[in-house]
């Protein structure tokens, strides 16, 4: 995704503070999970094909 679309698209998503009572996964990154997502629906692949670079799958 190109920095002038995330520009336009950032200011629109909330900002979701992390918990520290709350244990568990760490958010990850928006810009990395909308890619993802624009990824599967632009080639049609399943979820479970998406790159790890993309988000999928633990690091």
């Amino acid at each position: 995704m190109s920095d002038e679309l995330w520009a336009w698209i950032e200011p629109l998503l909330p900002g979701v503070p992390r918990r520290p009572d709350h244990p568990g996964r760490k958010r990850l990154d928006d810009r990395k999970v909308l890619s993802g997502i624009l990824f599967v629906l632009h080639t049609g692949i399943p979820w479970e094909f998406l790159p790890q670079e993309l988000g999928f799958g633990s690091a």
